[in-house]
C-alpha cells in the first residue's frame, strides 16, 4: 500500500511589549560663516552630550548605551527659483544614537533636547532584549510546528486516516516543493509607534506609547499519514 504523504505549512505569531527604545537624532546648523556655524553645532552637541551622560548606566539605565559622531562641516552654493546662484552657505552636523530602557525617562529627555537649537530627532525605534527575543523566537517556532501537526491531522482525518508522523521539517521553501514559497520570513517583526499626548493640566507633556512587537515563525512540514 502506498503511503499517504501530507505537506503543510505551520505558522504562529505572538506580541510582546517593547523593552528598549533606540533614538536617533542629530544637530544641524547652517549659515554664511563657517566659524559661526561650526561653533553653534559644537555648542548644541555639547548640550546633548551633557543631557545624556548623567543618564548612562549599562545595566540600570535609563540609557544603556549611546554614541556620537564628530562635527561635519561642508559648503553649499544654493540656487533660487530663477536659476540664480546664491551666496555660499555652510552646514554643520553631528549625529547621536542612544538606547533607553526607561520610556518615561526617554519622553522627558526628548522634551529637553527639543529645546536645544539645531537638534532634530530623526526616529525612535522599539526593540526586545536579546534574551526575550531568543525565548520568544523559540516559543513561536515550537507553536508553528504544533500548528503544522494540527493541520496535517485534520487533512488525514478528512480522508479516513488517523495518525500522522513527521518525516521532514524545514524553513519555508526548503522541502523542494515548487509551491513552497520563497525564503523564510524574519522571525522578528517590529511594528511600533510613538504618540504624542498631553497631560491633564499645566504644560503639555510628551507621552510615548510603543505598540507591541510581533515575533513570528513559519515552518514547512511533511508527514506520513496512516
Amino acid at each position: 500500500m502506498t503511503d499517504t504523504i501530507i505537506t503543510v505549512q505551520g505558522e504562529h505569531s505572538a506580541w510582546y511589549p517593547a523593552e528598549r527604545a533606540t533614538v536617533r537624532l542629530g544637530v544641524h546648523t547652517e549659515g554664511p560663516k563657517r566659524e559661526a556655524v561650526f561653533e553653534r553645532a559644537v555648542a548644541a552637541a555639547a548640550s546633548i552630550r551633557a543631557s545624556i551622560e548623567p543618564l548612562v548606566d549599562e545595566k540600570a539605565g535609563p540609557v544603556t548605551w549611546w554614541s556620537s559622531a564628530n562635527v561635519r562641516v561642508w559648503p553649499e552654493r544654493p540656487w533660487n527659483n530663477e536659476g540664480k546662484q546664491l551666496p555660499l552657505v555652510f552646514h554643520a552636523a553631528v549625529d547621536f544614537t542612544a538606547k533607553f530602557k526607561d520610556f518615561d525617562a526617554l519622553a522627558t529627555w526628548l522634551e529637553l533636547v527639543a529645546g536645544i537649537d539645531g537638534a532634530i530627532v530623526s526616529s525612535v525605534s522599539w526593540h526586545l532584549t536579546e534574551s526575550t527575543k531568543t525565548s520568544a523566537t523559540a516559543e513561536v517556532r515550537s507553536r508553528a510546528v504544533k500548528d503544522a501537526v494540527a493541520k496535517a491531522t485534520v487533512f488525514a482525518n478528512s480522508i479516513g486516516l488517523r495518525t500522522v508522523t513527521a518525516i521532514a521539517l524545514a524553513d519555508p521553501g526548503m522541502l523542494g516543493d515548487p509551491s513552497g514559497g520563497g525564503a523564510a520570513p524574519a522571525p522578528l517583526m517590529a511594528r511600533a509607534m510613538s504618540a504624542q499626548g498631553f497631560g491633564g493640566g499645566g504644560a503639555p507633556q510628551l507621552e510615548l506609547k510603543p505598540e507591541e512587537i510581533a515575533v513570528a515563525s513559519v515552518v514547512d512540514a511533511r508527514f506520513v499519514a496512516k
